[in-house]
């Protein structure tokens, strides 16, 4: 199978290329930089030097390759959560302005399938594990609404393609190997200095997925059904149960406890959110329909 991937030089982009090369597949990925370019040659793939803000080139090089299966992994991510506000912008426009011309250029080839990155643990609120007909939460606090809206953005304007088959995963927090959530990785020295923070009694859930086992569920979501996956673990945790586990294993003291009101006063309204709002997923039908099997946490498996 002819597979284009976009962002294939990122933390889920090489696992994925190793893994579909591995499988036989015929893969081109989309860089921008020459160490990406050289990257993916080392791995078997072609290299497509061509930037998603150029629809034109975009076309040229996905008629030249004629895939099958088009893989939007687009994002501009910085080293560090702690930069995202400044790096919101630059990401969105990618996500929405790029992936909009990744997509027109799929149509225009003739791919028969579009994968698109989505969100795990912007859902809307409400009682336990949410299922695939639950939402986003587009009514959260001002950045997750926002991070919600545009993760809407895509999914709609998927689905709402002519021709192509969609396939939206949403995908938990990423951690593992070139992720922010590693003991390498910029979240383990936010730990190390103090910076993660336990707000109020801690109740948000999160939903986690190893960038490995991401990996293999997009590969898996080649030939499944159309429609929307929940690429997380078996077990949302609590922030109050994750963190401190998340801590001793990155060797961090245990993270300090902020009340509601020191929070919302030193660290804003989105970081309550995140602290006491979140909801958490279910992977009821990737595992049923991906035959996905998550591995447990890595800090929460004992």
């Amino acid at each position: 199978m002819r597979i284009l991937i976009a962002g294939a030089s990122g933390a889920i982009g090489l696992p994925l290329v190793t893994g579909l090369i591995s499988q036989g597949h015929e893969v081109m990925g989309m860089t921008r930089s020459d160490a990406g370019a050289e990257a993916l040659q080392k791995l078997g793939a072609s290299p497509a030097r061509v930037s998603a803000f150029d629809p034109g080139g975009l076309t040229k090089v996905l008629q030249g390759f004629r895939p099958e299966v088009v893989i939007d992994q687009l994002t501009s991510l910085p080293k560090s959560p702690a930069d995202m506000p400044r790096a919101h912008d630059a990401d969105r426009k990618l996500r929405i302005e790029g992936g909009g011309h990744l997509l027109q250029a799929a149509l225009a080839c003739g791919a028969r399938r579009y994968i698109q990155q989505s969100s795990g643990f912007f859902l809307a609120p409400g009682s336990g594990l949410a299922d695939e007909s639950i939402g986003l939460a587009v009514d959260a606090s001002p950045a997750v609404a926002d991070h919600a809206r545009s993760y809407t953005e895509l999914e709609s304007r998927l689905f709402a393609a002519v021709g192509i088959e969609g396939v939206a995963l949403r995908y938990g927090f990423f951690y593992g190997p070139r992720t922010w959530y590693h003991p390498e990785g910029a979240c383990a020295d936010m730990a190390r200095r103090g910076e993660l923070a336990i707000i109020g009694k801690g109740e948000a859930v999160w939903s986690w997925v190893h960038i490995d086992d991401a990996a293999l569920a997009t590969m898996a979501a080649l030939k499944a059904p159309p429609g929307i996956y929940h690429v997380v673990d078996d077990n949302p945790a609590p922030v109050s149960q994750w963190l401190p586990a998340f801590a001793a294993f990155v060797g961090a003291p245990p993270p300090p406890r902020l009340s509601i009101e020191v929070a919302l006063a030193t660290r804003g309204e989105d970081a309550i959110y995140y602290g006491t709002k979140l909801r958490g997923a279910s992977n009821t039908k990737a595992k049923g329909l991906l035959s996905f099997q998550p591995r447990p946490l890595e800090w929460l498996k004992d």
